[in-house]
């Protein structure tokens, strides 16, 4: 068990931790903040009077944020519109002091940008404008080489796959590939919706509970204990280690370069 002291002094070693390369799929999360006072007379739905509303970095853009918030320096590399959306994402980079220079920009594709319409007692709706399909052959190919650019100066890669269609086989083996030549770590945290084939021969995966249990059915097993769960993605996927977050009850990993065995981990303890 990790005490809080020992949380501590992880923290204060960030900033010792060269920059990492975040490839995934990037977005907007918008939220507009009302009150509700009365019932559309449209229709059974509640009329919300806004009195704000906000932007903020989503998705694998928001993870990059989060690492530069705790003193470690990042590139994001993930593909947008060429909308006016994409036009705001970038700003919000900017404004946070974090590169541009991996965004690739993409006719065929929106910015994927979700709404959020809450009061302060709940969320009223969500509104998502995006794009699932698979990248075309072009703009795969324009990512990958902004990425070969990037990863010589990087001391590892984080893949943030969210199911938007930038992560297919043929991406994510061209990315693992590049991460092998250079020496460099891949770490994955994984969408439910992906094939975890397209994962294999990655130096970690970080799914969820449901996330693990999910890929194991795809890859033909139908297990629910955890730690036959987590060999059968080490073996199958051809991992180093596997993270497997447990919410409330804390984290399994299993590292291979160790002993091989599950361990579970609960949540910090004072």
């Amino acid at each position: 068990m990790i005490t809080e002291s020992r949380f501590t002094e992880i923290l204060t070693k960030f900033n010792d931790i060269n920059p990492i390369l975040v490839i995934g799929d990037i977005g907007i999360d918008k939220y507009t903040k009302g009150t509700v006072n009365r019932i559309s007379p449209e229709a059974p739905v509640p009329v919300v009077e806004v009195f704000e509303e906000w932007n903020k970095l989503g998705l694998a853009a928001n993870v990059s944020d989060n690492l530069q918030s705790l003193g470690i320096q990042t590139t994001i590399c993930g593909v947008i519109g060429n909308d006016t959306n994409g036009n705001v994402l970038e700003n919000l980079l900017e404004e946070q002091k974090l590169s541009t220079w991996g965004v690739v920009r993409c006719e065929d594709r929106m910015t994927t940008f979700k709404e959020r319409v809450v009061t302060d007692l709940q969320q009223v709706c969500r509104i998502d404008y995006e794009t699932k399909d698979p990248l075309k052959t072009t703009t795969r190919e324009r990512i990958v080489k902004r990425i070969g650019e990037f990863i010589e100066a990087h001391s590892c890669i984080i893949l943030e796959d969210y199911g938007k269609g930038l992560f297919d086989a043929h991406f994510s083996e061209e990315i693992i590939n590049l991460a092998k030549e250079f020496g460099k770590m891949v770490a994955i945290d994984p969408s439910r919706t992906t094939d975890p084939r397209f994962y294999i021969g990655a130096d970690l995966l970080k799914p969820n509970r449901v996330e693990s249990e999910l890929m194991a059915k795809s890859l033909g097993y139908h297990e629910k204990d955890i730690e036959k769960v987590a060999q059968i993605l080490v073996d199958k996927l051809k991992l180093k280690k596997l993270i497997v977050t447990l919410g409330a009850e804390g984290m399994a990993i299993l590292d291979t370069e160790l002993d091989g065995k599950l361990k579970t981990f609960p949540t910090v303890a004072k």
